[in-house]
């Protein structure tokens, strides 16, 4: 039962993403909106990323192992994405002319895919694994994850339409994303259901890590590059919102 419940809030999560994507493809949103909500959404994050995960982690597992986990994350996610950029996938978040199309660089289509899978993979892994103390899901964890996908969808699948990108490729990408974070949701319960609260606390570090990296590679230079000065501030105003609810959860 757990293993479904875990799943079903991965999906909701990854449904915001469908849920962007969808309003970007019919509606004009204009560059500024996308950016205040991307910046938004970043805050939210990394509030949850501060308060639910990493400091969780380390009361259960202690610094050491925790700092250890997040930094690992962080290298490992930054060298995949790495990775990733040369072959196309570089300005996925971008809602504007960033992204290249396929007769740009072949490949990059599918590089894009890719790379939105390792932005949302991590996140469901640490949905899973908050239901596993069997105090029910975190709000702050799950309302962070869901606020921070919606900018992110709207903002990338935004950017492939400037791409020439199909519909069928834009909610074939988005829609695959949600489920794959349902089963990631699905497994990170499954697998760690008899780990000691120790590994639970080291992989929710890496994931944070990773999570972090992500935000700072991906959606802040997208928030940035139009809402300038008034970044932090938005960002900031995010971070407050999941701070709280996730005061008021405790």
């Amino acid at each position: 039962m757990g293993t479904l419940v875990a799943g079903a809030w991965g999906l909701l999560a990854g449904g915001a993403l469908v849920i962007g994507a969808t309003i970007a493809w019919f509606v004009q949103v204009p560059a500024r909106v996308v950016a205040a909500v991307m910046a938004f959404g970043a805050g939210v994050l990394i509030s949850a990323l501060a308060f639910d995960l990493v400091q969780e982690a380390a009361e259960s597992a202690g610094v050491a192992p925790v700092v250890g986990g997040f930094a690992v994350g962080a290298v490992t996610y930054m060298l995949a994405n790495k990775l990733l950029d040369r072959f196309g996938a570089r300005h996925r978040k971008r809602s504007q002319d960033q992204q290249p199309t396929e007769s740009d660089q072949s490949g990059s289509g599918r590089a894009i895919a890719v790379g939105a899978l390792l932005d949302g993979v991590p996140e469901s892994v640490v949905l899973g694994a908050s239901l596993l103390g069997g105090s029910g899901v975190s709000t702050a964890v799950v309302a962070a994850v869901f606020i921070s996908n919606l900018p992110e969808g709207l903002s990338s699948a935004a950017g492939m339409k400037q791409a020439d990108r199909s519909a069928r490729y834009v909610f074939g990408v988005w829609s695959s994303i949600a489920v794959a974070s349902a089963l990631a949701a699905a497994m990170g319960y499954l697998l760690l259901g008899d780990a000691s609260a120790q590994t639970v606390a080291v992989i929710t570090a890496f994931a944070a890590g990773a999570i972090l990296t992500m935000l700072s590679d991906t959606m802040i230079p997208e928030a940035f590059e139009r809402t300038h000065a008034w970044t932090g501030l938005i960002a900031s105003a995010g971070f407050l919102l999941a701070f709280t609810i996730s005061q008021l959860g405790d």
